[in-house]
């Protein structure tokens, strides 16, 4: 992992859309730290731990999803326990064809030494 913290939290954007797309659920749960926290909408939804987060991506991203993609990712502003990214990703099916794109703000935070997403605001279902 990267010292610097917006190369850090960079790399753990890159490591959790690898780890969904491998559909690694254990992956997946190593780039987020729990509780972890996500406000779609009005309402705030937290994983105490890591047992229904990947099943509930699955849910959330529905039927069609095959793979997802990052369009851009940009740091609003770093510190060295913490990353604000400005994001946005694109949810494709096998064939290639784009399902859709949401924007979102990623908090990353560095805790126990370990930089992974603690919390974010999604514009997805």
């Amino acid at each position: 992992m990267a010292s610097d913290p917006e190369l850090a939290a960079i790399d753990v954007l890159d490591c959790h859309i690898a780890a969904l797309n491998a559909q690694d659920a254990a992956a997946v749960a190593a780039t987020l730290h729990f509780p972890h926290y996500r406000l779609a909408g009005a309402a705030m939804r937290v994983w105490e731990n890591s047992e229904r987060y990947f099943d509930d991506f699955r849910a959330r991203a529905g039927g069609d999803w095959h793979h997802s993609a990052w369009d851009f990712r940009n740091v609003i502003a770093a510190s060295p326990e913490k990353v604000h990214l400005d994001v946005q990703f694109t949810r494709y099916r096998a064939d290639g064809s784009a399902i859709a794109s949401y924007r979102s703000i990623w908090v990353v935070t560095r805790i126990d030494d370990r930089w992974a997403a603690q919390l974010r605001s999604s514009f997805a279902p």
